[in-house]
């Protein structure tokens, strides 16, 4: 067991037990604090409760956590589009549609567990789920993705994140006409006090800057711009751009009701460089657009 306490504070006060205590981990589903409640792992000031109680500012929130059940993960034959591989990173272009690792519930079918086919040494700092995986990017993007296959690559790959040396370039298409030809959005981002499955821009957020410069505009419409991370929020680009106005096209989650049908957001991590973490070279990579996102170009262009 892990026992983990809390603290409500008076922006919570009021709400139902099960909603305010999902608002302290990501990852803890309504139904699942539900379940803790009923099993008597959960209490308030020491005491059990009931699942409508309504926490009050002071409250004190006791879990004692069940250990996880061990989870295997099991290597899956795949057409992987390798980039770049050697003994110590590997750069792999993800299709669109793709789930970067498992998750509970969830353990087949993503891209480990076709690098856990294709290469039985990766780094193990992120544990199970998520052997050799630095950095991760949506299921509905598309593009590179950098994989340590050693701990030692693992924390270099990562130092680089941290200090921002890694190069990160996405192609994204908006709605609207951006009528400057670059920009820089430098807005803080935290989860959504009104959504918790959402990202948004918050006072308390992380530090987070994207830059952006216009590569083409359609009609008044739609544009064309190329975002370069200086750091890596979750959901960074997509939120920032609808920030600004200018949110992505085929976004479900933060964009427009009405928008392109594309299958998701049209963003591709197209360009990635960082420092070999053993040869000390700079190294960069370019995945072309995909398929799809070049017929949707096209079709724009002959529309305008």
């Amino acid at each position: 067991m892990t026992v983990v306490k809390y603290t409500i504070e008076s922006e919570i006060a009021g709400e139902r037990i099960d909603k305010a205590v999902s608002t302290f981990e990501a990852e803890w589903s309504r139904n699942q604090i539900a379940g803790w409640i009923s099993d008597g792992i959960l209490k308030v000031n020491g005491e059990d409760v009931k699942a409508k109680y309504k926490v009050r500012e002071g409250d004190v929130i006791e879990i004692d956590i069940p250990e996880p059940e061990p989870l295997e993960v099991i290597p899956e034959e795949m057409d992987l589009e390798i980039v770049y591989e050697d003994s110590d990173v590997l750069v792999v272009n993800k299709p669109k549609g793709m789930v970067v690792h498992p998750a509970p519930g969830h353990l087949t079918g993503t891209l480990v567990n076709g690098l856990m086919h294709h290469c039985k040494d990766l780094s193990g700092i992120n544990g199970i789920l998520r052997p050799g995986i630095v950095h991760r990017i949506d299921k509905d993007t598309s593009g590179l993705l950098m994989v340590a296959k050693n701990d030692v690559a693992h924390n270099s790959l990562v130092e680089q994140l941290v200090n921002k040396t890694v190069t990160r370039k996405y192609t994204a298409l908006v709605h609207g006409h951006i009528a400057h030809d670059k920009g820089t959005i430098d807005a803080p981002i935290g989860r959504d006090p009104k959504d918790r499955q959402k990202q948004a821009i918050v006072d308390n957020g992380k530090h987070a800057v994207t830059h952006f410069h216009v590569l083409e505009r359609f009609g008044g419409k739609y544009t064309l711009v190329e975002c370069k991370l200086e750091t890596g929020r979750t959901h960074q680009i997509r939120i920032h751009m609808n920030y600004i106005g200018y949110p992505l096209v085929g976004d479900p989650k933060y964009g427009p009701k009405k928008t392109i049908d594309f299958g998701g957001q049209v963003l591709h991590a197209g360009i990635l460089g960082f420092i070999h973490p053993i040869t000390k070279e700079y190294l960069e990579f370019e995945a072309p657009l995909p398929d799809d996102f070049k017929e949707l170009l096209e079709q724009l262009r002959k529309e305008n």
